[in-house]
């Protein structure tokens, strides 16, 4: 049984593998106009977004994560790349690390599948901070076999991420990053598939950013923090030699947060992002969807990018139901102790991912640690439904902008 939770794992992973558009509405019934509609409700059909190596969308951050995981704009931290490096750029430490444990699956027992994340900044002066992160992903061990049930020797598929960002304040109140990164998934390497060899699929990568963060405001000294980002603006991959490749899970992100600093002691941090997938939206098969697969799979990054802000079948309802929402509330008392809680919203049509979180954060010194906890709103199933995640964090120099 944990052998085929694994495979489908894999299989979820792989987005050349993913359930293909036509195969999401067979639920689904005509309607007026020629319109597929769910069946009773008449409401709009499943027609999920879907991408190759999706590891890279996983959130990496305990502390983001117990807030829905929202993060493009809060306070900078060793974390910060998988959001927005731009937000390095008001750091006020010298030097910061982290590393988070996430473990995947593990409410149906896969104890080794996880997505482990190293992350660190380095500032160079008062308007430069370079960074580095590591993302890996391992769906533990795997037994291959052939269309006759035949074992074929045992694998350990896995993904992995570098990155190396540059971040630079341009003025008091507005900073920039670029993020250069190179992407390994290595899930069924030498073995074959219906008589094609299927290898390590590779891309690279880049994200960029811009962070608004503002002065001190009022006696209080709250801030108002505003952020954005796209990211995994790549190649196309793919795991054969074959011509048809899948789009990386570009992303674009907007988010704000706002500080009350209630007294020397008391701070209160409201946040909440924006998310859409850059990524073609499939043909939902009804009369509105004009495109053939083949003419998506065709299409460049730069052209799927661009074009997934107009190109559901359903027109800007549909485009509407692609973003998600998140939404986190973060309080610390004397930069030491922190509870945090937040929601995630997905929208059923879209992957129906909704789920509320919490969360703690303790700091000493230089170290600190971030715990978070995930409980699912949905029927959907989640991979971290009630999974226990945890970041360390060791920050060098000058105090604490948690």
């Amino acid at each position: 049984m944990q052998q085929l939770l694994r495979f489908l794992s894999i299989l979820a992973v792989i987005g050349s593998l993913s359930v293909p558009a036509t195969a999401q509405i067979k639920a689904c019934v005509e309607g007026p106009g020629g319109r597929n509609i769910q069946p009773g409700t008449g409401g709009p059909c499943v027609n999920t977004v879907v991408s190759a190596v999706p590891f890279l969308r996983i959130n990496p951050d305990a502390r983001g994560g117990a807030m829905g995981d929202a993060g493009v704009a809060l306070s900078p931290d060793a974390n910060a790349m998988h959001y927005n490096a731009s937000r390095l750029a008001f750091t006020e430490e010298d030097l910061a690390l982290g590393a988070t444990y996430t473990p995947w699956l593990q409410a149906l027992g896969l104890n080794d599948v996880y997505l482990a994340y190293l992350g660190g900044f380095k500032k160079l002066d008062e308007n430069q901070v370079v960074s580095a992160s590591l993302r890996y992903f391992s769906l533990g061990d795997i037994q291959y076999t052939d269309d006759n049930n035949t074992p074929l020797g045992t694998g350990k598929p896995n993904e992995f991420e570098v990155a190396l960002a540059y971040s630079r304040k341009l003025t008091e109140t507005f900073g920039l990053s670029i993020t250069a990164k190179y992407i390994n998934s290595n899930l069924a390497s030498g073995q074959q598939v219906q008589g094609t060899t299927l290898e390590a699929g590779q891309a690279f990568a880049a994200d960029i950013g811009a962070s608004f963060r503002s002065q001190p405001l009022g006696p209080s000294g709250n801030i108002l923090a505003i952020g954005g980002a796209i990211t995994n603006i790549g190649n196309k991959i793919t795991y054969t030699q074959d011509t048809v490749r899948d789009f990386l899970p570009a992303n674009l992100a907007i988010g704000a947060a706002y500080t009350f600093n209630l007294d020397q002691y008391n701070q209160i941090t409201i946040t909440g992002d924006v998310n859409k997938l850059l990524v073609p939206t499939p043909c939902d098969g009804s009369a509105d969807c004009t495109r053939t697969q083949d003419e998506i799979d065709d299409l460049s990054p730069i052209s799927g990018l661009l074009t997934s802000f107009s190109d559901a079948p359903d027109g800007f309802g549909e485009e509407l139901r692609e973003f998600t929402l998140s939404a986190g509330v973060e309080y610390w008392y004397a930069q030491q102790f922190a509870v945090r809680a937040g929601y995630f919203y997905e929208n059923p049509t879209k992957g129906d991912r909704q789920y509320l979180t919490a969360g703690l954060g303790l700091k000493y010194n230089i170290f600190g640690i971030n715990l978070s906890y995930l409980v699912p709103t949905s029927n959907q199933r989640n991979p971290l439904d009630n999974t226990l995640r945890f970041s360390l964090l060791f920050d060098f120099g000058q105090g604490s902008n948690q």
